[in-house]
């Protein structure tokens, strides 16, 4: 549990997708301690700056909940618009940037007040979002256009599209904040974009022995700390990317649970953890030797996951 100004290891908070709750996981024993139930269809999750709070859409009832970390008790919903799928904690914290998947926009809330800052009409279907290391960008993904919408953080308005693979599902900005990795579902690809120029510069195709080509699926990304390797979840794949970030090049594929959809990892960049969708499971990756070391059972579906100390 969080406790403020303690020492504490880390905590995986897993959002369960058909289960309507969060595990919590203990990641140094790697036991679960914690279960807490949430709105319908809990998704997108991401921990407050602070570390007091813990944000999830729940997408079945149109918002963003806050849970206070200490007790596991939603003590607010956020104003998130239409089916909130995907968001992003701004650089300040300040803000939570999310994508409304059925009215196709991105809303921007005020966690101090609570209440809507600003909206911006985007493509269909949006849901990756992710803000530029220098907070001046906001990227969000179309799925049914095809394409990732640019927002102006500062005049708060889209002034560009970069056309994109299928399916874009997912965004993340290198650390240095000089390339935008894409993952592009039904295209099977990450693709990469310059932010100065807003255009594709490179796409990363992939391929497992054993595994047919429609079953490889990339959705979230996350890059170690040290920035050198991005970790690439691979769907139906089952199966996870580890790719050097200087080549470009796939040094690894390391098999896990079924349905991987995204992941988060560890803040010394030793441990990877994915959520297995139809395993109902979180995998243990063992980065530097590439392999699953362990599975920590969930509730149904688990989605997506927040790290934190």
């Amino acid at each position: 549990m969080f406790l403020p100004g303690a020492l504490q290891a880390e905590t995986l908070y897993v959002s369960n997708e058909r289960g309507d709750s969060i595990t919590v996981i203990d990641a140094a024993s790697r036991a679960v301690v914690a279960t807490w139930p949430v709105g319908g269809r809990p998704r997108g999750i991401t921990v407050s700056k602070d570390g007091r709070y813990i944000y999830v859409c729940a997408s079945a009832d149109h918002a963003v909940q806050v849970i206070d970390r200490a007790t596991g008790k939603v003590v607010a919903d956020l104003p998130s618009g239409q089916d909130p799928e995907q968001f992003f904690l701004s650089r300040d914290g300040a803000m939570l940037f999310i994508a409304n998947e059925d009215n196709a926009a991105l809303t921007a809330v005020d966690l101090k007040t609570r209440t809507v800052a600003f909206q911006v009409d985007v493509g269909g279907e949006p849901e990756g979002v992710a803000q530029s290391p220098d907070s001046r960008w906001i990227a969000v993904t179309s799925e049914e256009d095809n394409v990732v919408n640019w927002i102006d953080s500062r005049s708060h308005e889209m002034i560009g599209e970069t056309p994109t693979d299928l399916r874009p599902r997912h965004v993340e900005f290198t650390g240095d904040g000089k390339e935008l990795w894409i993952a592009a579902e039904v295209g099977g690809t990450v693709q990469i974009a310059d932010p100065a120029t807003r255009k594709i510069v490179a796409t990363l195709h992939f391929a497992i022995p054993g595994i047919p080509e429609h079953r490889i699926l990339p959705c979230g990304i996350r890059f170690t700390p040290d920035g050198k390797t991005a970790i690439v979840a691979l769907g139906r794949a089952d199966h996870v990317a580890l790719v050097d970030v200087a080549t470009r090049k796939v040094r690894a594929y390391v098999p896990v649970g079924r349905r991987i959809w995204h992941l988060a990892v560890s803040a010394d960049g030793a441990f990877a953890y994915t959520a297995d969708g139809l395993s109902d499971q979180v995998s243990v990756i063992d980065l530097a030797n590439a392999r699953a070391v362990a599975t920590v059972p969930t509730g149904a579906a688990p989605w997506g996951i927040a790290i934190a100390p």
